[in-house]
């Protein structure tokens, strides 16, 4: 019996390890860019230009890793660089629906999501009809590919209400203020 719990005692802190390395995942976000998010994080326009740029970054990434002929394993990087953008994306709109909860007037960074939105839908989808290519290659993010362009698309219109229903509330501030 005391083998057995000498044994359990030995194993157990390598078992926790492995399952705390297993669940650690890689952060997207540098630590300059997380001190600079943490700097604007009451000014909501300033913060949510931080997120478009970083997500702009991401994407600017995997156009470079898909056309560098260094790269090795050109379906698992593009799958990471894409699951990074798509991390990055989807705090995007976290936080748009943290200021939108706070009732933050966010119409100025709404304008720049938008348009950010159309250049993301336009870089997935040429990223989408290149893969064509190469199936193999294709098979690693092929789904997430997809996933990432159905989020763009429905964030993209969620985004256009969002902006009409902050003017319309602008509109009726300034009509009460007459």
């Amino acid at each position: 019996m005391t083998r057995l719990l000498m044994v359990f005692c030995l194993m157990a802190p390598l078992l926790l390890m492995s399952i705390a390395t297993a669940q650690r995942r890689n952060d997207p976000l540098t630590p300059k860019e997380i001190d600079q998010l943490r700097d604007t994080a009451q000014e909501g326009d300033e913060r949510l230009k931080l997120y478009v740029s970083f997500a702009r970054a991401r994407l600017d990434l995997l156009e470079k890793i898909r056309s560098d002929p260094k790269v090795t394993d050109r379906g698992q990087e593009t799958r990471n660089r894409l699951q990074d953008f798509l991390d990055i994306y989807d705090e995007l709109n976290d936080n748009i629906d943290t200021f939108v909860d706070r009732k933050a007037d966010i119409r100025k960074s709404l304008k720049a999501i938008i348009e950010a939105d159309t250049e993301f839908q336009s870089k997935l989808r040429a990223l989408k009809d290149a893969a064509s290519v190469d199936k193999d290659e294709v098979k690693k993010y092929e789904f997430l590919l997809t996933n990432t362009l159905e989020t763009v698309d429905a964030s993209a219109a969620d985004h256009r209400q969002l902006l009409t229903d902050q003017e319309e509330a602008a509109k009726r501030k300034k009509k009460e203020r007459s």
